[in-house]
């Protein structure tokens, strides 16, 4: 299982929010370069980027700075935050990232997207299905910065993808962000059970090394984890043993 940490941009700076709310944003540093480079210290391969700044203007605002952390990191980098268009993925590509996430235009424009995954290839695009789990125990998809609600399920959106080829997915249970409250382990095993062939990717709740254990013994093929390494929860001789024992 890979393990892919994650940087959240806001101003320049690397941030983590707490479920998703801008105005809970805790600074962890003022280089994201130098965060790059000590996530690529810990033998991942891809590192997962997200601009706060884009998503709230739709405009690519870090990009010179995740141009950097492409060119230089070493590692496979996906880019989410305001990409709205097919020509804004089509730039970040030309840019150096590998894949492009793409979040609410997922449900509210899925025709654009099932023709991006075609255009740009379903492997440099990747969609992000933020998710509340309803009292029914249907985990239901939230859009626009997880402030609307709607009645799509994780599995009915997938479905709807398949024929355009999808092939990765990034699923985060709202409820579990930056919450340091375990993974939902039952979530992704039936995202896994019913569709074996995705490349998805856990994101949310990871606290430390058992959590990613637990994830990989499922069989998920990545998890994201942003607080935990930045906190020193997970260390960088975990991380090591880890991966080498994958």
């Amino acid at each position: 299982m890979k393990v892919i940490p994650a940087i959240d941009l806001q101003g320049g700076k690397c941030v983590r929010l707490y479920q998703g709310d801008f105005e809970k944003s805790t600074e962890y540093s003022d280089d994201p370069v130098a965060v790059a480079r000590e996530f690529a210290g810990l033998q991942a391969t891809d590192l997962h980027i997200v601009d706060l700044d884009g998503a709230r203007s739709g405009t690519q605002e870090n990009r010179e700075i995740i141009s950097t952390i492409a060119a230089q990191s070493g590692m496979t980098v996906q880019i989410g935050g305001g990409i709205r268009s097919r020509e804004t993925a089509t730039d970040w590509l030309a840019a150096g990232a590998s894949r492009c996430v793409i979040g609410s235009l997922a449900v509210s424009e899925s025709d654009a997207v099932k023709s991006w995954l075609v255009q740009l290839g379903a492997d440099n695009v990747v969609l992000a299905l933020d998710v509340n789990i309803d009292a029914n125990g249907i985990p239901k998809i939230t859009t626009h910065g997880w402030t609307r609600a709607s009645e799509t399920s994780v599995y009915e959106c997938i479905e709807d993808y398949l024929s355009a080829g999808l092939r990765h997915v990034l699923c985060t249970d709202v409820s579990r962000d930056g919450a340091m409250a375990g993974p939902n382990l039952d979530l992704y095993a039936g995202i896994m059970e019913r569709y074996p062939e995705l490349q998805l990717q856990a994101s949310g709740g990871v606290r430390h090394i058992g959590d990613l254990e637990a994830l990989r013994e499922l069989g998920i093929p990545a998890a994201i984890s942003g607080r935990a390494l930045l906190d020193g929860k997970i260390t960088a001789a975990e991380v090591a043993t880890f991966l080498q024992n994958a």
